[in-house]
């Protein structure tokens, strides 16, 4: 078990560790640079999805963070990394394949849908995501946001312009289903195909199909992950 610092920011980053990964390189710059911006001391902690077994693998930190880079080792053990963020009112971000897992959860847990599928890995069931029709792959795109959301104010616009690593996003089907429920879209493409989600009621509980951290690598600021460490910090105190 792993004996965290009680008076740092302690960050669970909730994916299968893999170096030659951009956004893994990325994850811990942008991190390690917002808390330079804020004046936190934080640390960071890789967990592997297969670590993920129970509650008391996540009780220790004050956020998480479900990263990309699917399909996981442990599917389960993302999903119950998500979930437990989101019922225990910690802070979680998630991107790319954490915002595919992120509406898997959701749909699963909450909505009822007990056979939704994710394509990647499944063919069974109701698939709420799917493969894109163009693929994103090192791709960057125009996203607008809904205003007055958490992630446009922790822009400051409306209109945003990030980068893409996937092949996967929410069912256009399902995506309707979202429309009513507190897990509500607040960021989509120029098609109006959905690319950020947020929890309603929650503190903090925020996801990306855009890879947002990667702004890091060229020293740019991701303004989610700076929203990300400051609500955590809120909450610590």
């Amino acid at each position: 078990m792993t004996v965290l610092p009680q008076t740092s920011l302690n960050i669970v980053l909730v994916g299968d560790y893999n170096p030659a990964v951009i956004a893994h390189q990325a994850i811990p710059q942008a991190l390690t640079q917002s808390a330079a911006r804020l004046g936190i001391d934080m640390r960071g902690h890789w967990l592997s999805t297969t670590d993920v077994t129970s509650a008391k693998d996540l009780a220790g930190f004050d956020a998480i963070w479900c990263v990309p880079a699917s399909p996981y080792q442990s599917e389960q053990g993302a999903l119950s990394a998500i979930r437990y963020a989101r019922e225990s009112l910690r802070p979680f971000l998630g991107t790319c394949g954490g915002f595919q897992h992120a509406i898997l959860e959701y749909a699963r847990n909450v909505m009822g849908w007990q056979d939704a599928g994710h394509a990647e890995t499944s063919t069974e069931g109701r698939m709420v995501i799917s493969p894109l029709t163009c693929s994103l792959v090192e791709k960057s795109d125009t996203i607008i946001l809904k205003d007055n959301s958490v992630t446009a104010m922790a822009y400051g616009e409306t209109r945003i312009h990030e980068g893409y690593h996937c092949n996967y996003g929410i069912d256009t089907l399902f995506a309707s289903e979202l429309n009513t429920s507190p897990l509500t879209p607040v960021g989509w493409d120029q098609q109006g195909d959905i690319r950020a989600v947020e929890l309603t009621g929650h503190p903090f509980f925020v996801a990306t199909l855009f890879q947002h951290e990667r702004r890091a690598l060229n020293g740019q600021p991701s303004p989610l992950v700076d929203a990300f460490l400051k609500a955590a910090k809120e909450q610590q105190q």
